[in-house]
Protein backbone atom coordinates (compact mmCIF):
# COMPACT_ATOMS: atom_id res chain seq x y z
CA UNK A 1 0.00 0.00 0.00
CA UNK A 2 0.84 3.65 -0.51
CA UNK A 3 1.95 5.22 2.77
CA UNK A 4 3.14 8.90 2.70
CA UNK A 5 3.86 10.80 6.00
CA UNK A 6 4.43 14.42 5.97
CA UNK A 7 6.02 15.82 9.19
CA UNK A 8 7.76 19.15 10.31
CA UNK A 9 4.99 21.43 11.17
CA UNK A 10 4.21 23.32 13.98
CA UNK A 11 3.83 27.29 15.08
CA UNK A 12 6.00 30.09 13.74
CA UNK A 13 6.10 33.73 13.71
CA UNK A 14 5.65 35.66 10.38
CA UNK A 15 8.95 35.88 9.01
CA UNK A 16 10.33 32.24 10.42
CA UNK A 17 11.33 29.28 8.46
CA UNK A 18 10.07 25.81 8.71
CA UNK A 19 11.25 22.38 6.65
CA UNK A 20 8.70 19.63 5.68
CA UNK A 21 9.44 16.15 5.18
CA UNK A 22 7.50 13.41 3.96
CA UNK A 23 8.24 10.21 3.93
CA UNK A 24 6.98 7.19 0.99
CA UNK A 25 6.50 3.97 1.44
CA UNK A 26 4.93 0.88 -0.52
CA UNK A 27 5.76 2.11 -4.37
CA UNK A 28 8.46 3.12 -6.51
CA UNK A 29 9.18 6.50 -5.40
CA UNK A 30 11.35 7.54 -7.81
CA UNK A 31 9.09 6.30 -10.78
CA UNK A 32 6.63 9.24 -9.84
CA UNK A 33 6.02 12.86 -9.59
CA UNK A 34 5.42 14.06 -5.88
CA UNK A 35 3.56 16.78 -4.81
CA UNK A 36 2.58 19.59 -1.99
CA UNK A 37 -0.81 21.12 -1.56
CA UNK A 38 -2.61 22.64 1.57
CA UNK A 39 -5.87 23.48 2.55
CA UNK A 40 -6.42 26.47 5.20
CA UNK A 41 -9.50 26.56 7.30
CA UNK A 42 -12.56 27.39 5.59
CA UNK A 43 -10.49 26.81 1.79
CA UNK A 44 -10.51 25.00 -0.99
CA UNK A 45 -7.27 22.87 -1.49
CA UNK A 46 -4.59 24.66 -3.48
CA UNK A 47 -1.30 23.07 -5.44
CA UNK A 48 2.42 24.43 -3.80
CA UNK A 49 5.12 22.48 -5.80
CA UNK A 50 5.20 19.73 -8.12
CA UNK A 51 8.61 18.24 -8.48
CA UNK A 52 8.88 15.50 -11.74
CA UNK A 53 9.70 12.29 -10.96
CA UNK A 54 13.44 12.56 -11.66
CA UNK A 55 13.88 15.81 -10.03
CA UNK A 56 14.20 17.74 -13.39
CA UNK A 57 11.76 20.12 -13.16
CA UNK A 58 9.78 22.07 -9.85
CA UNK A 59 6.73 24.15 -10.41
CA UNK A 60 5.45 26.50 -7.84
CA UNK A 61 2.68 28.33 -7.07
CA UNK A 62 2.86 31.98 -7.60
CA UNK A 63 1.98 32.60 -3.67
CA UNK A 64 5.25 30.89 -2.84
CA UNK A 65 7.59 31.47 -5.28
CA UNK A 66 10.70 32.38 -4.20
CA UNK A 67 9.96 31.88 -0.36
CA UNK A 68 9.29 28.16 -0.75
CA UNK A 69 12.09 25.46 -2.09
CA UNK A 70 11.07 21.92 -2.46
CA UNK A 71 13.08 18.98 -3.27
CA UNK A 72 13.17 14.84 -3.43
CA UNK A 73 15.99 12.27 -2.05
CA UNK A 74 14.88 9.51 -4.03
CA UNK A 75 17.70 7.42 -2.13
CA UNK A 76 15.54 8.30 0.99
CA UNK A 77 12.20 8.19 -0.62
CA UNK A 78 11.60 11.22 1.00
CA UNK A 79 10.25 15.08 0.15
CA UNK A 80 11.01 18.16 1.72
CA UNK A 81 9.53 21.36 1.60
CA UNK A 82 11.17 24.34 2.70
CA UNK A 83 9.62 27.12 3.88
CA UNK A 84 11.17 30.79 3.77
CA UNK A 85 9.27 34.31 4.78
CA UNK A 86 6.44 32.25 6.23
CA UNK A 87 3.20 34.82 5.79
CA UNK A 88 -0.03 34.50 8.08
CA UNK A 89 -1.42 33.55 4.63
CA UNK A 90 0.70 30.58 4.63
CA UNK A 91 -1.41 28.89 7.77
CA UNK A 92 -2.66 25.51 6.18
CA UNK A 93 -2.68 21.79 6.68
CA UNK A 94 0.03 20.70 4.19
CA UNK A 95 -0.47 17.41 2.56
CA UNK A 96 2.16 15.91 0.29
CA UNK A 97 0.73 13.50 -2.62
CA UNK A 98 2.37 10.89 -5.44
CA UNK A 99 1.51 10.74 -8.98
CA UNK A 100 1.63 11.66 -12.74
CA UNK A 101 3.70 15.56 -13.34
CA UNK A 102 0.11 16.36 -15.30
CA UNK A 103 -0.98 17.08 -12.57
CA UNK A 104 -3.22 13.79 -11.35
CA UNK A 105 -2.47 12.91 -7.60
CA UNK A 106 -4.47 9.83 -6.30
CA UNK A 107 -2.81 8.77 -3.14
CA UNK A 108 -2.38 11.46 -0.34
CA UNK A 109 -0.85 11.22 3.09
CA UNK A 110 -1.62 12.52 6.59
CA UNK A 111 -1.11 16.28 6.65
CA UNK A 112 0.79 18.52 8.86
CA UNK A 113 -0.44 21.57 10.42
CA UNK A 114 1.60 25.05 9.62
CA UNK A 115 0.28 27.92 11.49
CA UNK A 116 1.77 30.94 11.13
CA UNK A 117 1.34 33.73 13.65
CA UNK A 118 2.58 35.94 16.30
Amino acid sequence: DVQLQASGGGLVQPGGSLRLSCEASGFTFDDYAVAWFRQAPGKERDGVSCISAAGLRIDYADSVKGRFTSSRDNAKNTLYLQMNSLKSEDTAVYHCAVGYSGGYFPSWGKGTLVTVSS
